[in-house]
């Protein structure tokens, strides 16, 4: 099951990123987390960018509404979704 915590500003949303992948893709849940794969390297925040451009393509959202939070340089972040609902995050879930 899917981690998500409600703030006031929106949901806090935990990520376990997976660097140096062959394709963006949201890949499913990992312990509680949304396991997301990106082609970017981890490197200058490069992996950071890519999966916010991709949970905001997801979420079709802007990218500002995306905001790293926690874990700026590990496989395990929080990011804040600004104004949005949980029930749009919980369809980002492959099934």
């Amino acid at each position: 099951m899917l981690n998500l915590q409600a703030t006031p500003e929106g949901i806090l949303l935990s990520v376990r990123a997976a660097p140096g992948a062959k394709k963006n893709a949201i890949q499913g849940i990992h312990d509680g987390m949304l396991k997301v794969s990106v082609t970017a390297a981890p490197e200058d925040g490069k992996a950071n960018a890519a999966i916010i451009v991709l949970l905001a393509k997801k979420l079709k959202v802007s990218k500002s509404r995306v905001q790293l939070v926690m874990g700026a340089t590990q496989r395990q972040k929080k990011f804040l979704l600004v104004d949005v609902e949980a029930g749009a995050v919980e369809q980002l879930i492959p099934r």
